[in-house]
């Protein structure tokens, strides 16, 4: 049985997803003002303008805040890391934290998107940032 529900993709929220199918990490901003946005929405909550634009972000930011998740009703399952990342951008976007042990999880650890496909469903997730930079944001990883 799956156990990622694929996204329900819409007309707020379909540039996000043509944009993980080919390993990049866009935002929504607002026509009018240039607000960035995220999550996706069809009005600017700042001057409540509805025609929008997208823009690609760096993939970088650092963790704000982050948790480990354990299944409810699946207590052997495995673990994992949900962090808040505050991107470079200055937008927050919830995601797993990949290839790092729990004990090494901190605060303001710098972190890179990557997009790894679970259960036949790609997502952006995050992973520690190298000494050397991030990655280009269209290579695979």
């Amino acid at each position: 049985m799956a156990r990622v529900i694929p996204p329900t993709v819409d007309a707020d929220d379909e540039y996000f997803w043509d944009g993980v199918k080919e390993h990049r990490l866009l935002l929504q901003t607002c026509g009018s003002c240039g607000t960035l946005r995220h999550p996706p929405v069809p009005m600017c909550g700042r001057c409540h303008a509805t025609d929008r634009g997208v823009q690609e972000a760096q993939g970088t930011g650092h963790v704000h805040s982050w948790i480990i998740s354990r299944h409810p009703s699946e207590p052997d399952d495995q673990a994992r890391v949900v962090v808040l990342v505050e991107l470079t951008e200055g937008l927050r976007l919830v995601g797993n934290l990949v290839d790092t042990p729990f004990d090494q999880v901190r605060n303001e650890m710098p972190v890179e998107v990557c997009f790894r496909e679970i259960d036949g469903v790609l997502l952006p997730q995050f992973r520690p940032r190298s000494v050397e930079g991030p990655v280009p944001m269209g290579s695979p990883t």
